[in-house]
């Protein structure tokens, strides 16, 4: 194997960056379980993710395709465990979701023979520092692999700027390294992102996010007319304020695309007035407008208001996926896809499309953020998104991944 060659047998750890679609997850996952099993028997290693659901979906379910018929592999889910078998040998291995800054607590008192890291620039500092700290087995190895960030993110300065002083060896990863794709998928790919977007996901560069969220956004193909379509299907998606503004969209599906068909905005502190949660109810009535909605979408944190919901009684109340920045991705995927349409009398939303910007300050800390003004039917928009349409494209996927068709 590459990594066992004269070249590259000395090297302390590998780092996989470069474009989506371009084949690292698969080259950085294949290489880590065949040279920890050709390296060591009866290890311990790490398989880390954002979470541990996003390294089953995009690692461990894809690596039993993978490997098929190379080595043997079991897992037991309770404890989050892998052993992979091959040629008398046997190794495990733990599976990490590095969330949060909390997440390096997860890690500790381990002893590890290495580690890989899917999507590294996901994960706070302090868990990548602390499972890197548990590799002290002679002959351990770490692998990282990520889509860039910011130009100032932690793990561009502290790794791939440092790589000698490290000795680290940095493969970058284009598209046209998997040859699996053809040249139209290719395009397709391509014509999915803008922006900062596709900048770090086609081209594979770390750039800074700076002006704004949405630069995509033109009146001209994302605007429609209202009009009386033979809608199949109806949501409400709410960003919820008492101070802040409230926000409410009204979704309807027509020919597999999704139209912002109306809104409804109010601010307390603009009017000098705060709405009770009852007020806010009969708005969402008014709003309804007598359809069959199939799910009020809310921001968890809106405790009173879903509440107040529920009470009534009337309407199934989803908790929202509120991730903020896969949320503006995969929106702005939506958007360019024709996946989303905005009505010319939702005021508010096309308002905020135009001056939703991204924080210079965050920016330059190597955080992507948008400004938090004049956000709350963003938030709103970004709800919908990531509850419907990205959670029935995961399910898609899953049962792909499992099979079944």
């Amino acid at each position: 194997m590459w990594w066992s060659l004269p070249a590259y047998r000395s090297y302390d750890a590998i780092i996989g960056d470069g474009s989506i679609r371009s084949g690292k997850t698969l080259s950085m996952t294949v290489g880590f379980v065949l040279w920890s099993m050709a390296s060591f028997d009866g290890q311990v290693f790490a398989l880390c993710g954002k979470t541990i659901e996003a390294l089953r979906r995009n690692v461990v379910l894809p690596m039993q395709q993978w490997l098929d018929g190379v080595v043997t592999i079991q897992e037991k889910r309770s404890e989050n465990l892998i052993i992979i078998s091959l040629a008398g040998r046997k190794n495990r291995y733990f599976l990490f979701g590095g969330r949060d800054e909390s997440s390096y607590a997860l890690i500790q008192g381990m002893t590890l023979a290495g580690v890989l890291f899917d999507e590294v620039a996901l994960m706070p500092r302090s868990f990548v520092e602390q499972a890197l700290a548990r590799c002290s087995v002679e002959g351990s190895r770490f692998w990282f692999n990520c889509n860039p960030a910011a130009p100032s993110h932690w793990f561009r300065e502290e790794w791939l700027l440092k790589c000698e002083e490290k000795n680290a060896l940095h493969l970058h990863f284009t598209m046209e390294d998997n040859l699996s794709l053809s040249d139209n998928i290719r395009r397709r790919y391509e014509a999915m992102y803008s922006g900062v977007f596709y900048d770090r996901y086609i081209r594979g560069l770390w750039v800074q996010a700076e002006g704004r969220v949405y630069d995509m956004f033109d009146k001209a193909s994302h605007v429609v007319t209202q009009a009386d379509r033979p809608y199949t299907a109806w949501y409400i998606s709410m960003d919820y304020g008492t101070q802040n503004p409230t926000a409410m969209q009204l979704w309807g599906k027509y020919g597999g695309v999704w139209y912002l068909e109306n809104e409804y905005y109010y601010s307390g502190r603009e009017s000098k007035r705060q709405k009770t949660d009852e007020e806010y109810y009969a708005e969402l009535e008014k709003l309804v407008g007598g359809r069959h909605i199939k799910a009020i979408i809310i921001d968890p944190s809106a405790a009173s208001m879903i509440a107040c919901i529920k009470k009534h009684g009337k309407y199934t109340v989803l908790q929202a996926d509120n991730t903020v920045l896969d949320g503006i991705r995969n929106t702005a995927n939506a958007l360019n896809a024709g996946h989303i349409k905005l009505c010319e009398n939702c005021n508010h939303t096309i308002k905020e499309m135009e001056s939703y910007v991204w924080d210079e300050k965050a920016s330059q800390r190597g955080e992507d953020k948008p400004l938090k003004e004049n956000d709350h039917a963003m938030d709103a928009m970004r709800y919908f998104v990531q509850t419907v349409l990205q959670r029935r494209k995961a399910k898609a996927v899953d049962r792909y991944a499992l099979g079944i068709y």
